[in-house]
């Protein structure tokens, strides 16, 4: 995307995000941006999620709590 685009900075220090550059990388609600300088120019882009890398690799399943807490109760009783 080599489109120019502008946005205003407020009285507060913020800015609004343009509609396509939200919508080329994905962003939304929440999403944290990393910002970097390089020879005086401004780089923003998406931070890394990187718990997002660990997605789907731990199975879940139907729990037994009572069986959980009486697993435990010696543990705790060590301490």
């Amino acid at each position: 995307m080599r489109k120019r685009m502008q946005s205003v900075i407020s009285s507060k220090f913020q800015t609004t995000i343009p509609k396509a550059v939200r919508e080329n990388l994905k962003l939304s609600v929440q999403d944290a941006l990393e910002w970097k300088i390089e020879r005086g120019k401004v780089i923003v882009y998406p931070a890394q999620k990187k718990f997002l890398q660990y997605k789907n690799i731990v199975k879940t399943g139907k729990g037994d709590i009572s069986a959980d807490i009486e697993r435990v109760r010696p543990m705790r009783m060590e301490k």
